[in-house]
């Protein structure tokens, strides 16, 4: 075994079992973390003329931003907020289409600047919020 795969394995273990002990709300960092890793990582490929390694990266993105954090909205329970937020990524979705085909940087930064507000948010939240408000 390769010393490059031993330690592409054990990442993918210690990766593997932070998921699975995370907590809901740090999941939903983890999503925030990979999509605008992917975002920052296309935004590299685009100014380097990486067309494939650009479409990987931002096929990436929209699939954490729609099979991920949109997906784990509750609507019921959520209400306007989650509406919104359904909405502002669908909004995103489709900007990174565009980004994808006609390389724009400028929208690309304009979305990841969007999803880092959202993430910061989520992080202002905290562990505890739901846990507070059932208190309160």
């Amino acid at each position: 075994m390769s010393t490059m795969y031993g330690s592409q394995a054990y990442a993918k273990v210690g990766l593997e079992s932070g998921v699975m002990s995370a907590s809901p709300h740090k999941l939903i960092t983890l999503l925030f973390d990979g999509a605008l890793s992917a975002l920052i990582r296309a935004d590299i490929f685009i100014q380097q003329g990486d067309t494939v390694a650009k479409g990987n990266a931002i096929t990436k993105a929209i699939k954490i931003i729609s099979n991920g954090l949109q997906a784990s909205l509750d609507m019921q329970k959520g209400g306007e907020i989650s509406q919104n937020l359904a909405q502002l990524y669908d909004y995103m979705v489709r900007k990174l289409l565009h980004v994808n085909l006609y390389n724009d940087r400028e929208t690309l930064a304009q979305i990841i600047e969007l999803l880092r507000g959202i993430a910061d948010s989520w992080q202002q939240i905290g562990e505890d919020a739901p846990a507070q408000a059932k208190a309160g």
